[in-house]
């Protein structure tokens, strides 16, 4: 995190905001989930001018939060939480927070924040909005009749609070989706992931030894982690030589973990190595040959991003999101949704064929400088941030 932090400090952005030290407030379920994905944004935004304030479930990364020169403040919450009593709980504690804080502008991350801090924003008379749609998530993707019911009673609030302030998206078909929910497309704008630090990910030689394939996630069954364990087992038939690992862990608070047994299990069994949770993803892409992610959908995957940045070639499905990042048999190879049998041939392909692995290695970093780079993103951010408040 605190390269994260070194690298966001690099060029402090202009300060033009027609307030001085407006307060921006961020909403996100996850302290780690912040520092992943919008610390650098939030540290840009305080040396521009702002004053920021990050509300969040505090767990491990608060120190972090803090010494980046934000204002911190914890708010317990559930992603997974189902009793009315205690989400009504949630909702009262979080309009009490906008209202004491009165902050001239809130930007929330992901489903649940965006639902209530809209409301809570609403309740608190604060006018400036910005709604940030990381990926429709289980909610809109999982095909169980609770999450369509769920879905269609969230998709219903969404027609009237995304239409009071403005909402990210990170790809076109998440912006075609909310057009048909309803949301104008005035208030829709497009701006690509959270951006990578392409001074941190940067291209090395690939490691001897046999190839090594990466599966970096949260460890949920919608990230298409199955389908990969299935198509190694079908490589492994083939005898084919390689190493596959996984990276990450179970997110237990999401409908779609995978069990830790059932990872245990797949190590045991010897199909896959699982080298748990990492912080330290450049050196995991020092020691990989190809990077995977079979995703059902996604925003924009910043592990693919990251990846491409790294100049590793990718293996991922023809999905919403992870399409935007991969060009088929230019950086990397795009198979079906869901698929086992494309996504090991993909695989293998690509594991005996080191040379097209450093051409669209190559190319993938090409793509990451000139379209992802964490620089880009904030720019683009902090531009729709003055557009609001002058």
């Amino acid at each position: 995190m605190n390269d994260i932090l070194q690298s966001a400090e690099i060029e402090p952005t202009p300060r033009y905001w027609s307030k001085s030290n407006p307060t921006l407030l961020f909403f996100v379920t996850e302290d780690w989930y912040f520092c992943s994905h919008r610390l650098a944004l939030a540290v840009a935004a305080r040396q521009a001018g702002l004053e920021v304030v990050v509300v969040t479930r505090v767990r491990a990364h608060g120190r972090t939060i803090r010494e980046a020169g934000l204002r911190l403040i914890p708010l317990e919450l559930s992603r997974r939480g189902a009793n009315p009593f205690s989400e009504l709980s949630l909702l009262i504690r979080l309009i009490a927070i906008y209202k004491r804080e009165n902050p001239d502008l809130v930007h929330h991350v992901a489903i649940k924040p965006v639902f209530y801090g809209s409301l809570a924003a609403w309740f608190a008379g604060i006018p400036r909005i910005v709604n940030a749609v990381a990926g429709l998530g289980w909610l809109f993707t999982s095909e169980s009749a609770g999450a369509r019911l769920l879905g269609r009673l969230i998709a219903s609030a969404f027609r009237f609070l995304l239409n009071r302030g403005k909402t990210i998206v990170q790809n076109p078909d998440d912006r075609d989706f909310l057009i048909g929910l309803g949301i104008k497309p005035s208030h829709i704008t497009l701006i690509r992931g959270s951006g990578v630090d392409t001074g941190r990910f940067v291209p090395q030689r690939e490691p001897a030894g046999p190839p090594v394939v990466i599966l970096a996630s949260r460890l949920l069954w919608d990230k298409g982690v199955g389908e990969f364990v299935e198509a190694v087992r079908s490589l492994r038939s083939e005898d084919v030589q390689a190493r596959f690992v996984l990276v990450g862990e179970p997110d237990h608070a999401n409908f779609a973990a995978i069990p830790e047994a059932q990872l245990v299990a797949w190590r045991e069994e010897g199909v896959v190595e699982w080298w748990g949770r990492r912080e330290d993803m450049p050196a995991v892409f020092v020691q990989a040959h190809i990077v995977c992610l079979p995703s059902y959908r996604e925003g924009l995957p910043k592990v693919l991003i990251e990846a491409a940045a790294a100049g590793r070639p990718i293996v991922t499905t023809d999905a919403p999101g992870c399409r935007e990042i991969v060009r088929d048999g230019e950086n990397g190879l795009l198979v079906p949704v869901k698929s086992v049998e494309p996504l090991a041939a993909a695989l293998r392909h690509l594991i005996e064929n080191p040379d097209l692995r450093a051409e669209m290695g190559r190319r993938g970093r090409e793509m990451a400088v000139t379209g992802f780079s964490v620089e880009q993103v904030n720019t683009e951010t902090l531009t729709l941030y003055r557009n609001l408040l002058q």
